[in-house]
C-alpha cells in the first residue's frame, strides 16, 4: 500500500495544562466497555494518547460502592488516564472528584454527554445541556475541590433546537475547565443522525483551551475529516475501537505518512484470546467474564470471512473455555482455508454457509 501523506497542518498532540496528549487520539468512555481489561488491550496495541474510564456515578463513588470503586481502578502504568464521573448534585460531584484525584487519575472528566434515559432522568449527562445554571454550579464545585486538570465531555446540544455546546463550553472554560470534548450528535440523536460538526468548529473558534472532536471516527479518513472540518486539537474514538482495537495505531501511522500495516488473522486471534484471559482474571465469576467477552466479540469479529457462525457459537457458549475453543477452532480453519487460496472475500462462494469454511 502506498504511503499516505499527512494532512497539512494536522496537529499531532495537545496539552491539558502540563499533561501532553500524544498521539492526540483518545479512547472514549463507553459504558460496559472501557473497563480496565479493555483499556489494557488498547494500551498493549498502542496508538492512544489518553484513555478514559467508563462513566461512574458520583453518588456511588462517594459512598464507596464496590462496583463504582472497581470501575475507577487504574493501573500504575496507565498514564495519562482520565476518570469520568457523572451526576447532578454539585456537592456529590465535588466529593467524587476528590476521590478521582486520590486514586491517581491524571485528569477528572465530567460527563455532560451521556444520552441514556437513566442518566438523563436524574438530570445528569446530556440533560445538563438543558440546565446551564446547574452545569455551571457543578463545574465550579468540582474545580474548587481538586487540583488536577478538569475536562468536560458533552454533546452538541440536547436536541436540534438547542445545540448550545459553544455557550456551555465557553462557561466551562471560564470556570477553569482545561479541555472540552464534543460529540457532534445531540442527545435526541442518540446513536443516529446526520453528521453535523459545525458546532464543534464554532466552539473551537471561540475557545482558548483544547477542543477534541468525537463522533463516528472509525479510521484515518474520518479522523482527517474531523480535523479538516473543525480545526480540533485531537479526536476521540469510541465504537470504532471496539470493532478495531488497532484503529489508534493505524490512524497515528497514517497521520505521520507511514504505510498502513495489515492486521493478520493470527494477530487478531492472539489479541482476542489475550483479551478473554484478561476478562477471566478481572471478573469475579466466569459468567461476568463471558458476558463481556460476548459483547466485545460481536463487534470484533465483523469483517472476518465466514465469522457469523463464530459469533453464534460464542453467544451460545456456557463457559469461558467453550468460547476460547470456538475462537481457536475458527482461526485454525481460517488458516487452512487461506492456505487453499481463499485469501479474499471475492473468491468466496456468495451463497456459501459459514460451515463451508470448516470443510
Amino acid at each position: 500500500m502506498d504511503a499516505v501523506q499527512p494532512l497539512a497542518g494536522m496537529p499531532l498532540a495537545y496539552s491539558v495544562r502540563n499533561i501532553r496528549i500524544e498521539p492526540n487520539l483518545v479512547l472514549a468512555p463507553m459504558e460496559g466497555v472501557t473497563d480496565l481489561t479493555f483499556r489494557r488491550l488498547i494500551r498493549k496495541i498502542g496508538g492512544a494518547g489518553l484513555t478514559v474510564t467508563e462513566f461512574i456515578a458520583s453518588e456511588g463513588l462517594r459512598r464507596g460502592a464496590d462496583k463504582m470503586e472497581e470501575m475507577a481502578r487504574i493501573d500504575p502504568d496507565e498514564h495519562p488516564v482520565a476518570i469520568q464521573i457523572y451526576g447532578r448534585n454539585p456537592t456529590a460531584m465535588a466529593e467524587a472528584a476528590k476521590i478521582v484525584q486520590d486514586l491517581g487519575a491524571d485528569i477528572c472528566d465530567l460527563n455532560f454527554g451521556c444520552p441514556s434515559k437513566k442518566v438523563c432522568a436524574h438530570s445528569g449527562g446530556s440533560a445538563l445541556l438543558k440546565d446551564p445554571e446547574l452545569a455551571e454550579q457543578i463545574v465550579r464545585a468540582v474545580r474548587a475541590a481538586i487540583t488536577i486538570p478538569l475536562t468536560v465531555k458533552m454533546r452538541s446540544g440536547f436536541d436540534s433546537t438547542q445545540r448550545n455546546c459553544p455557550d456551555i463550553a465557553w462557561m466551562c472554560q471560564e470556570e477553569g475547565v482545561e479541555a472540552i470534548t464534543i460529540h457532534w450528535r445531540t442527545r435526541a440523536d442518540l446513536y443516529s443522525g446526520t453528521r453535523a460538526v459545525d458546532k464543534i468548529a464554532e466552539t473551537k473558534a471561540r475557545l482558548r483551551i483544547p477542543v477534541i472532536g468525537n463522533g463516528d471516527i472509525l479510521d484515518f479518513e474520518s479522523a482527517k475529516a474531523m480535523f479538516a472540518d473543525t480545526g480540533v486539537d485531537g479526536v476521540m474514538i469510541g465504537r470504532g475501537a471496539i470493532k478495531n482495537p488497532w484503529v489508534f495505531q493505524q490512524v497515528r501511522a497514517q497521520m505521520l505518512g507511514h504505510e498502513l500495516t495489515e492486521v493478520t488473522p493470527e494477530e487478531k486471534r492472539r489479541v482476542l484470546i489475550d483479551y478473554y484471559e484478561s476478562c477471566r482474571a478481572w471478573f469475579r465469576t466466569d459468567r461476568g467474564a463471558l458476558g463481556r467477552m460476548k459483547k466485545i466479540s460481536n463487534y470484533f469479529t465483523h469483517g472476518l470471512p465466514y465469522s457469523s457462525e463464530l459469533r453464534t457459537t460464542i453467544l451460545r457458549s456456557q463457559t469461558v473455555e467453550e468460547a476460547i475453543t470456538a475462537v481457536n477452532l475458527y482461526f485454525d480453519h481460517l488458516a487452512e482455508w487461506q492456505a487453499r487460496g481463499g485469501s479474499t472475500r471475492e473468491r468466496l462462494v456468495p451463497d456459501a454457509t459459514d460451515a463451508a469454511l470448516a470443510g
